[in-house]
Order: C-alpha cells, then structure tokens, then sequence
C-alpha cells in the first residue's frame, strides 16, 4: 500500500493553541494539510486558525459537540466540501475532571462518559464510513486515526475514577476499530499520555504543580505531535496500535 500523507487533517478536540491539540494542528498544516480545528470555543479555535494562518499554512475552525451525532456529520461534510474528506484524524476531546465516587452526581460520570467514549465512537464510525469502500473493500492509500489516551486509560485512581472509566472505554474503542478497520487500510492508533503536558490548560490551573515536576518534568506538545505525525507516516508493515509517551523522569 501506498505511504500518502494526504491533504485534509480534522482535530476534533483542538482547545487552545499550547497543547496537544493545538500542537498537532500546527505540525499537520506546516507538512502542507488543510487542518479543520473542532471544538466548542470559537475563540479557541480563531486564535489557532489565525496562527496557522500567519505561518503560511491553510485551517478552518469548526465549531461543535463532539457527542452530538449532527455536529459530528457536519464536521465531516465541512472539511469534505472545503478540501476533501480527512485521511488524518485526530480525537483529542477529553476533560481530566475528578470526584470522589460518594460525592459524584450522575451526571458527572456521564458526561465524562459522553466526551471521552461516545464521542469518539461516534468519530470513529463517521470516518470508517466516509474513508472505507464500500463492503469489504480496501482503500488503496493510508488514512490514521488517532485517540489521545492518558494515564487514567491504563489504571483507575481516586479521585478520578470517573475519568477513568471513560478513558478505558476509548481505549477498547480504538482497539476494536483497529482490529475492524486495519485491513482495510484505515490505521488506528492510540496514544497514552502519561504525565502532565506543559500546555496552556495546566499553566493556568495548576501552575505549582508543573513547576514542582523540574525542568523538562511535563510533555512538550510540540514533541508529542512529532510522535502523532510519525505513527500517521508509518508504513503498513509497521504499524502502532498503541504507544505511551512519558518525560524521562515521570515514574512509572
């Protein structure tokens, strides 16, 4: 099978310009792909668009909710009738929210539920359908999906076993899809974060904690969508289906 990296990428789950979603946004649109950034924020994602944008590169904010099935249609229909159908999907939505399980209400555990699970159920099955021939047929060059997983994936702690439990569930969901959809030339890959990104959202928030982890303590961005970038490049022979990415003095 062909290697094309093709020219349409999706980002469902951009959020702010430093993290993960951002950074991935930026390394797609710099290899030369019309990058759409979904999410819930139109600020968020006009700020990205515009960065993109001011490096040369083409981007289209789109948004959405991801655990609506209409929102998760029409990001495809946009990126499809602006550019053509992404061959490079990126499910970053997620939110590391914790509750002690006494204390938690329903709706705490399904909502975390809904955006981590469902949603990328609902992503994963939007794409399978557009990307894949009909039947059992094969495409003849490469599309990837990608699942950002965390520590909470792997193994449940309190107080966040809400998160965890949604966080598992995307995992087996990616596991099934690439089980599903690998022979038929649909790569999907999962990838671990396991540690703190040094990214906008914990800058804001838990600043102390970073800062106490030391120097180079929490995931470069930049570095974790050079890893995203090399699983959607690998050749078919080689393919990851899931990888943990850590600083190298993150205990584990």
């Amino acid at each position: 099978m062909q290697i094309d990296k093709g020219k349409v990428a999706l980002v469902v789950g951009a959020g702010a310009s430093a993290g993960i979603g951002g950074a991935i946004a930026r390394r797609a649109a710099a290899e030369g792909l019309h990058v759409f950034v979904a999410g819930r924020t139109q600020e968020k994602l006009d700020a990205l668009v515009s960065e993109i944008e001011a490096a040369g590169g083409k981007a289209t904010a789109i948004v959405a909710d991801t655990t609506q099935a209409d929102d998760v249609a029409r990001m495809f229909d946009v990126a499809e009738k602006e550019a053509g159908l992404p061959d490079l999907v990126i499910y970053n939505a997620g939110n590391n929210r914790f509750s002690p399980l006494t204390e938690m209400s329903d709706s705490f555990f399904e909502d975390l539920w809904r955006l981590c699970a469902f949603g990328g159920f609902l992503v994963g099955r939007e794409m399978a359908r557009r990307v894949l021939p009909e039947g059992d047929g094969v495409r003849d060059t490469q599309a990837t999906l990608i699942f950002t997983g965390a520590t909470a994936s792997m193994r449940a702690r309190p107080p966040f076993t809400a998160f965890a439990s949604a966080k598992a569930a995307e995992r087996a969901l990616a596991h099934g899809m690439a089980r599903e959809f690998g022979k038929r030339g649909l790569h999907v890959a999962h990838a671990v974060i396991d540690g703190i990104v040094d990214g906008n959202q914990v800058r804001s928030r838990l600043p102390e904690y970073l800062d106490a982890k030391g120097e180079d303590g929490g995931l470069n961005p930049d570095a974790v969508a050079d890893a995203y970038w090399t699983l959607h490049m690998q050749n078919q022979t080689t393919w990851t289906l899931e990888m943990d990415l850590r600083p190298a003095k993150e205990e584990f």
